[in-house]
């Protein structure tokens, strides 16, 4: 495992967790939440491409499929949040945490699915 990898892809995690955390509690969708998708997508897509570097590029396993739909996934969420943002429409930024969580959920796949399979693989 790259170690300067795992720190920005936790960076990721801290980043959108702040991000979609914050937007689900305060009840609506702001502009500092978008900095924090964005954060977040920006550490992630860096420590990604770091960890394809190291390894020797996508696994289609568990990790990597679930790691590319996640990213993708990433993608589409900031830029969706920056659609809703320039709109203004009410209903969509009282409402954005709903697609904003299903996206977190996904990208803890990829994330943790190491621990848990590294944890299954034979010593």
């Amino acid at each position: 495992m790259n170690p300067l990898a795992a720190t920005f892809i936790t960076g990721a995690l801290v980043c959108y967790s702040i991000g979609v955390w914050a937007q689900r509690l305060g009840g609506r969708l702001r502009w500092w939440h978008f900095v924090f998708f964005v954060l977040g997508l920006f550490f992630d897509t860096l420590g990604t491409a770091m960890m394809f570097d190291f390894v020797g590029g996508l696994s289609l396993d568990v990790h990597g499929i679930s790691g590319t739909i996640a990213i993708l996934l990433m993608f589409i969420h900031a830029g969706w949040a920056l659609v809703v943002l320039v709109r203004q429409d009410e209903h969509a930024l009282t409402n954005f945490h709903k697609f904003s969580l299903f996206v977190w959920v996904i990208w803890l796949v990829p994330y943790f699915s190491p621990v848990f399979f590294g944890m299954a693989a034979p010593s």
